[in-house]
C-alpha cells in the first residue's frame, strides 16, 4: 500500500554519463520511505492509483513548472565553520586555519553556541536540496552530539565526525586534544553516544573516524584511529593533498605522500572519504583505487586553497571513486548546485589552461571537460555509493530522498533535456520548494 504518491516529471542519473527523465509519472512510496514503483501514463494501474491517492489525500501533485530531483549528497562539510563562510578566502590555507578557523572552532566548547549554529546550518543544508551530509565537527564531544541531534530532529541523513588534532607542532594550545590517549578515548565515547542516538531514533546518523589531516595528528593518534575504524567498522574522513603546503608537509615529515601515510595507518578503506586531492600522483591514485577510497571533489574550495584543479574526468576513467563536496567554509556556499557548476567550469579551465602566454596546444590538459550529467551523478548516485546508502536515485528500492524545484518560466520552447540543463545552472535556494527524506517532508519554502 502506497503511503504517498507523487505525480509529475522527474530527473535522475542513469549512470555517470547519462541522465534519464520521465514526464507525467507516478512515484509510489511506502510507509518506510522506500520507492516501491514508478508508473507511466501507459501503465494499466496508472489512472486507478492516481485517483485513489488523490481521493485519500495521499497525492503530491507537482505544478506544470515544478520538477522532482534526488536529494544531494555532500561528502565534505566542516559544520562548525558555517559562521565564517565567505570570509578570508584570500589567505593561504595555513594562515586561514590559524587566524580564522581554529579560533572559531574553539568556540564550540560552548554547547549553547554549538546548538545555535548547528540548528541554523542543518536547516540551510536542507533548504539547498542536500539530504545527506558527511560532516566534520570539532574536538568537543557535546557539540558534536548536538550536531547529530539537530540532524536527527530536522531530518538530515548525517555522518558526523569527532575531529582529532593532537600534534602540538601544528595545532594551537587553545584548540588541541591534550594527548593522543585523551583524543582516542573521546572518539570512542562519541562513537558509543551516536550509536545510541541512532538506535533510539531509527535515524541515519553515523559516527565517522576523523583525523583532521596528517599535519594535525601524531603517529599515536593515527594508529589508534585506524584501530577504531576497524574495530567498529566505521567510515573515515580526512583530507589528502589539499594544497602545496599540506602535500609538502607529509613529504617533509614522513618522506612519503599523505596518501601513503594514511594507508600506513589503515585509514584508507572502502568506507573512507578523503577530500580534495589536487596534488595526487598516479601512485596515489592507484593506492586509493585499490583501497576503494572515495575522493571528495570540492571545486569551489579548491579555487582558493587547492593550488590546482582535480582532473575529475581522468580519475573517473581510471576507475577512481570521485564524488562531490561543498567544503563549508573553504567553499563559501552550502549549495551543491553551485559546486556542480564550479566543477564543470574548473574542468573547462583545466582543458583550456589559464596562461595565455603559452601556446594553445600546450597550456591546457586536453579532454578534461566533464559534463552536467557527470557532475549530477557525483552529487547523487555517486555520493550514495560512497556512503553505501540506497539513496540518490529516483527508482524502485531506493529511499525517497528528493527535492521539488520550481523551474523558471521559459521564454522559448525547451526540450526536456534543456529543462534539466537550465535547472542545474539556474536553481538557487529560493527555487527549492520542498525537500523530503525517506518520504517525509523536512523542508518547505515559506
Amino acid at each position: 500500500m502506497e503511503n504517498i504518491v507523487i505525480h509529475g516529471t522527474y530527473f535522475t542519473s542513469k549512470n555517470v554519463n547519462e541522465v534519464e527523465f520521465h514526464e507525467d509519472h507516478l512515484i509510489c512510496i511506502d510507509r518506510s520511505g522506500t520507492i516501491t514503483r514508478t508508473l507511466s501514463p501507459v501503465d494499466a494501474e496508472y489512472s486507478q492509483i492516481l485517483n485513489d491517492a488523490r481521493q485519500a489525500g495521499r497525492l503530491i501533485e507537482l505544478k506544470p513548472n515544478q520538477y522532482l530531483l534526488p536529494g544531494f549528497i555532500d561528502l565534505h562539510v566542516h559544520a562548525p565553520q558555517w559562521p565564517q563562510a565567505g570570509l578570508a578566502l584570500e589567505l593561504p590555507l595555513a594562515d586561514w586555519l590559524n587566524h580564522y578557523t581554529f579560533p572559531l572552532e574553539a568556540k564550540f566548547a560552548d554547547s549553547h553556541y554549538a546548538r545555535r549554529v548547528y540548528q541554523d546550518f542543518v536547516h540551510q543544508l536542507l533548504s539547498h536540496g542536500t539530504t545527506t551530509a558527511m560532516m566534520f565537527g570539532t574536538i568537543h564531544n557535546d557539540a558534536n552530539v548536538e550536531l547529530a541531534r539537530q540532524s536527527v530532529t530536522q531530518g538530515l541523513r548525517a555522518f558526523v565526525g569527532q575531529v582529532v588534532m593532537d600534534n602540538p607542532e601544528q595545532t594551537p594550545d587553545y584548540y588541541r586534544n591534550q594527548s593522543s590517549v585523551s583524543a582516542l578515548h573521546a572518539t570512542e565515547q562519541f562513537i558509543k553516544e551516536i550509536f545510541e542516538l541512532a538506535k533510539k531514533t531509527s535515524s541515519t546518523v553515523v559516527p565517522v573516524i576523523t583525523p583532521r589531516f596528517v599535519p594535525s595528528c601524531t603517529d599515536e593518534a593515527l594508529t589508534g584511529l585506524g584501530q577504531l575504524a576497524k574495530q567498529y567498522d566505521l567510515p573515515v574522513q580526512s583530507h589528502l593533498s589539499e594544497s602545496n603546503w599540506e602535500h609538502g608537509y607529509a613529504i617533509k615529515r614522513f618522506g612519503i605522500h599523505d596518501t601513503a601515510v594514511m594507508d600506513h595507518f589503515h585509514l584508507l578503506t572502502e568506507k573512507s572519504v578523503m577530500a580534495h586531492g589536487t596534488q595526487l600522483t598516479s601512485d596515489d591514485l592507484t593506492t586509493l583505487r585499490q583501497r576503494g577510497t572515495t575522493i571528495a571533489h570540492c571545486p569551489i574550495s579548491n579555487v582558493y586553497f587547492g593550488n590546482g584543479v582535480l582532473a575529475v574526468k581522468k580519475l573517473l576513467a581510471y576507475g577512481n571513486s570521485v564524488r562531490l563536496g561543498s567544503d563549508i567554509s573553504g567553499g563559501y556556499s552550502p549549495s551543491l548546485y553551485h559546486n556542480i557548476r564550479q566543477a564543470i567550469k574548473s574542468s573547462q579551465m583545466l582543458t583550456d589552461g589559464v596562461d595565455s602566454s603559452l601556446a594553445t596546444a600546450t597550456r591546457g590538459v586536453k579532454d578534461s571537460r566533464i559534463t552536467m550529467a557527470n557532475a549530477f551523478y557525483l552529487a547523487t548516485v555517486g555520493g550514495a555509493k560512497a556512503l553505501q546508502l540506497k539513496v540518490g536515485k529516483i527508482a524502485p528500492g531506493f529511499q525517497a530522498d528528493f527535492q521539488i524545484v520550481n523551474g523558471h518560466q521559459p521564454l522559448m520552447k525547451l526540450s526536456i533535456a534543456d529543462v534539466f540543463q537550465r535547472l542545474m545552472y539556474q536553481t538557487e535556494q529560493q527555487d527549492i520548494q520542498s525537500v523530503y527524506v525517506a518520504g517525509k517532508r523536512v523542508y518547505e519554502r515559506e
